[in-house]
């Protein structure tokens, strides 16, 4: 203040209280918080606007106080973070709320597809005929995975037998066999920790002993209703209905 006065009160002086939300040794910009409308004069009450970041698209919630630019997380753009980026989708997450979308390799694809060729449908679909053309049904939970060879094992725990057929087959550890180029093309589909109910045929005269699995048999994730389904497959056998269809 005693600059300000010796220079005959034109310069020296630091203002005090600023008004408008604006700050400064002249209160002559806006505020943290604030950015600059240019459209108005800085004595104007209405020439700093408060900042509108995003509160989940912005990493923060003050701006740039020259342009009111909020900092935006990864993936996000816009002057207040409220959208994706281009080549980015929106996500749930508060932490990252535009996620990178990943192109994949559609030669790739179509090059396994031809190889694969198309896992049936239908092998997910169950009905009595596809019962009686089977010589096992199991409702068994996947333990475990190892390659052995050209073929896969399963280590699989066996709940329910609903068929056995000609061989002995009891609840508890067993082994499951499919070959390596049907699991490379998830046909059929297996998941370590998931229970399913399977039905297929044994394949005699094979290298490794125990139950085989193929693209040819019926894998389903399994359901509660399950077991009443098979009980009535199960009567319908006794009653001659198999050798019918």
């Amino acid at each position: 203040m005693e600059l300000y006065i010796l220079s005959g009160e034109t310069s020296g002086g630091v203002c005090l209280n600023c008004r408008h939300n604006t700050a400064g040794r002249h209160c002559h910009y806006c505020k943290e918080g604030y950015y600059r409308d240019v459209s108005k004069p800085i004595s104007h009450r209405k020439a700093c606007k408060a900042c509108d970041c995003h509160p989940v698209g912005s990493s923060g919630l003050t701006c740039n106080q020259t342009n009111g630019q909020c900092p935006c997380k990864d993936g996000v753009t816009g002057t207040t973070c409220n959208r994706c980026a281009k080549g980015y989708f929106q996500s749930r997450s508060t932490v990252a709320p535009c996620i990178k979308v990943f192109k994949t390799d559609k030669s790739k694809h179509d090059s396994k597809t031809d190889k694969c060729g198309k896992c049936p449908a239908s092998r997910k679909r169950l009905n009595l005929k596809k019962y009686c053309k089977r010589d096992y049904a199991i409702q068994a939970d996947i333990i475990s995975r190892e390659t052995v060879g050209d073929w896969v094992r399963f280590g699989i725990h066996v709940r329910h037998v609903f068929k056995a057929g000609p061989i002995k087959l009891r609840t508890g550890p067993q082994s499951l066999w499919i070959s390596q180029a049907e699991v490379s093309c998830s046909c059929p589909k297996l998941r370590l920790k998931h229970s399913y109910l399977i039905l297929g045929n044994n394949q005699e005269g094979k290298k490794y002993s125990g139950l085989h699995a193929s693209r040819e048999s019926t894998v389903i994730e399994w359901k509660d209703d399950w077991p009443w389904r098979m009980r009535r497959f199960q009567r319908r056998q006794r009653n001659g209905r198999c050798k019918m269809s």
